[in-house]
């Protein structure tokens, strides 16, 4: 990998975070002579074989479908919303003289009109492109993006909450001021990861430019994103013109309608929808860990095979066909965490309005333990996809395995000190910050029939917050899956990044020195 980068290594770094002054290439090992030497586990991964394509290299001994009850389970709701979808389209279909076909014409005060699909469509122009320009920008601009997202999170926190205190919204203001404040103390704490940092995403974008088709992934899964939001979208509001009890609603003549079909309904259709999400984004993820695993172990100068032939392709459909169950597995279990966590939100929003302050801070605390609860599961999906990528294991004994291989290479510290994951998150939530406030500005100015009272402000933005999340997530998804792909590949083999590039290996010392004492070989 000689000339990797375009500048060549000095040969003293600059003093680092820990305040030490090191050689570039003090220590040629990334050995700590007091550590053991951890060997990977019984089960653990064994090095590429020589072979022309992705399949042929990183070779499953014995292929099988993995957990492949998940996927049955995954494609029974798919199918089950799909139904449900059916229904609700049809009834909406029947209800243009309440509903109205434009924003201004409806009418109906029990439940959403075309005026809400109208603002959802605004919310899905503006998520997409939003994401598609800040993804631009972490190509140009990759330094500069890790200040510009932890700014704009706070400005337009900030900002957000001053508009909603103004505006008598107080629920709303508080959240997005806890929020921008503690945006800003995680910057001010995480200033000495940024080097770190800005060499581990230059590195995957350099190699999402040269090698494999990461980008194109990524555009994919946006228009796969957006495809599926749009119909959730059109789905929801369809679900309460159809089965919202009243006198005035003509869908409602045929009988079936009441107040607990809707929200069992809402309830499946945004869990199936989060689940799909997920599938979605986490179908990228295994196909791109795929390139970046071809890239790290077959790439180098040294390395005795020569990279494999259509890596994303292969990665592709190894995670549609033997990986998918475990993608399915994965993607159920942070689903029903945020189900659980959209649900204690909407309460704490619902009771802040009614005045009732205990039941706000009870479900606000709720909320919170279930977002860490959902962080620290989805980091563990994201290692354990990466081998599943390259292994093929199932879901359960490849989150073991990562977990092992991690801890025992030393490569968490690693992991702690990148703060890739967290940049990309604040680059996410800040087009969710937008996506929501559009669907307050949107309500206050359209001023709808069915929301005289208020009553849909809540949902409709915490709706449009989680659509323009979602969309970022999936869109940013690739680079994410890149550092964390590297990473369990330098657990796997940490001989390969010194041997097959040292340039990077070079880099990284300069940056963090600590690596030569925190990896075991």
């Amino acid at each position: 990998m000689s000339g990797y980068y375009n500048e060549q290594p000095r040969p003293y770094a600059a003093p680092n975070q820990y305040g030490e002054a090191q050689e570039y290439y003090q220590q040629p090992q990334m050995q700590n002579p007091h550590a053991p030497n951890y060997p990977p586990p019984d089960d653990g991964p064994l090095p590429p074989k020589p072979g022309e394509t992705f399949e042929e290299q990183f070779a499953v001994e014995k292929p099988k479908f993995n957990d492949l009850w998940a996927a049955v389970l995954w494609l029974s709701t798919f199918l089950g919303f799909v139904a449900v979808s059916v229904l609700a389209l049809r009834g909406y279909a029947r209800s243009n003289r309440t509903s109205g076909g434009g924003i201004y014409d409806g009418n109906a005060e029990f439940g959403l009109t075309t005026n809400t699909v109208v603002l959802f469509a605004f919310v899905l122009a503006v998520a997409w492109g939003v994401s598609l320009l800040y993804l631009m920008a972490i190509r140009a601009f990759t330094k500069q993006i890790i200040y510009l997202s932890a700014i704009l999170n706070v400005v337009v926190g900030i900002g957000s909450a001053a508009y909603y205190f103004y505006r008598g919204y107080y629920s709303a203001a508080i959240v997005f001021l806890i929020f921008a404040v503690f945006y800003a103390f995680c910057f001010w704490t995480w200033r000495s990861r940024i080097p770190f940092t800005v060499l581990m995403l230059r590195t995957v974008i350099k190699v999402a430019k040269s090698y494999g088709h990461v980008f194109f992934v990524s555009l994919c899964g946006g228009f796969v994103a957006l495809a599926f939001s749009a119909w959730f979208s059109v789905t929801l509001v369809g679900i309460y013109v159809r089965w919202t009890p009243n006198s005035s609603n003509a869908a409602c003549r045929e009988g079936g309608c009441s107040n607990g079909k809707v929200y069992g309904l809402i309830a499946f259709s945004v869990f199936a929808a989060y689940w799909t999400s997920e599938v979605i984004k986490n179908v990228m993820h295994v196909t791109v860990s795929g390139v970046y695993g071809g890239w790290y172990f077959s790439a180098g100068g040294s390395s005795a095979n020569s990279p494999p032939s259509h890596p994303t392709l292969g990665a592709f459909r190894r995670a549609m066909t033997y990986s998918f169950g475990s993608i399915c597995f994965g993607s159920l279990i942070v689903s029903l965490i945020q189900m659980l966590r959209q649900a204690a939100s909407v309460a704490s929003n619902d009771a802040a309005q009614s005045g009732d302050i205990l039941q706000c801070v009870v479900f606000c605390i709720a909320s919170c333990i279930l977002s860490i609860v959902e962080w620290a599961v989805e980091f563990l999906n994201e290692y354990a996809y990466s081998y599943i990528a390259l292994y093929g294991k199932a879901y359960f004994p490849a989150a073991k395995a990562t977990w092992n291989l991690i801890k025992d290479r030393g490569i968490d510290a690693l992991i702690q000190d990148c703060l890739i994951n967290p940049v990309l998150t604040m680059g996410a939530v800040f087009v969710g910050y937008l996506c929501a406030l559009l669907a307050y500005l949107w309500l206050e100015f359209t001023k709808p029939s069915y929301n005289e009272r208020g009553t849909y402000t809540a949902v409709l933005m915490a709706f449009a917050f989680l659509v323009g999340l979602q969309i970022a997530n999936v869109f940013l998804n690739p680079l994410k899956s890149g550092a964390t792909t590297i990473f369990v590949a330098m657990a796997v083999d940490p001989q390969v990044l010194m041997n097959d590039h040292p340039d990077l290996y070079g880099h990284m010392v300069s940056v963090y020195p600590h690596i030569q004492q925190a990896v075991h070989v």
